[in-house]
């Protein structure tokens, strides 16, 4: 089996649902801007205004292969090409954000599905499927709910939520259907799925090199 240190991952509902690409992109293209507009005032001529980091975007191509082959496959057993294409769309027709993982990088990001186009046949390679994939950033927005005071003249924002007083776990026991961005989630530990990779890099030697294959059981130290 190829040993990659770069993994490409997708996962949905908190990581509920994966998807392990089983054969690495060539290329990724990920691409950055700004915000900028360009006014024309009478008084003082061309001037730009400086506006807010744009999302950014993700763009590569692949294929989910029907045979396993150790020159250019990931793992083994491999996933059944439609059923691949099958859940990507299912992801991309939910209305809800999903994330890029791409271990050894970065990169770690909810994002969106722009565009998935698949060939179901190419000459040569029969029963692979060769796709295209764009991904767009996707940023969680959090709303205050304004209210008014008994004299109706003082605007008051509820409370977004109590605050956590529970006691912080410095261990904890893998369960069944845990990943490391749900444990991360979990109140109890930190609150937020996005700090995964410090509870990985904390107990590397005991998952070893694929962090979505943690074990039932196994005690994982969380670090504070």
């Amino acid at each position: 089996m190829a040993k990659n240190p770069i993994q490409f991952h997708l996962s949905f509902n908190n990581g509920a649902e994966r998807l392990w690409l089983p054969v690495n992109p060539e290329s990724i293209s990920v691409s950055t801007s700004h915000g900028y507009t360009d006014l024309d005032a009478a008084q003082f001529g061309e001037y730009t205004v400086i506006g807010q980091r744009r999302q950014t975007e993700f763009r590569f191509s692949s294929f989910f292969p029907r045979d396993y082959n150790a020159t250019y496959c990931a793992y083994s057993p491999l996933p059944k090409p439609w059923n691949c294409v099958h859940k990507i769309q299912r992801w991309m027709r939910s209305g809800e954000p999903l994330r890029l993982t791409v271990t050894g990088t970065p990169i770690n990001l909810a994002v969106t599905v722009r565009d998935f186009t698949y060939e179901p046949e190419r000459g040569g390679n029969p029963g692979d499927i060769y796709f295209d994939l764009s991904l767009r950033e996707y940023r969680f927005v959090s709303y205050r709910k304004l209210g008014y005071a008994a004299d109706k003249t003082t605007v008051t924002t509820a409370s977004a939520g109590r605050a956590d007083t529970g006691e912080k776990l410095s261990n904890y026991t893998v369960s069944r259907g845990d990943s490391l961005f749900k444990i991360a989630a979990k109140s109890e530990i930190y609150g937020n799925g996005d700090k995964w990779r410090q509870i990985y890099d904390a107990n590397k030697k005991l998952i070893g090199a694929n962090p979505n294959l943690i074990a039932l059981g196994q005690k994982l130290v969380i670090p504070r």
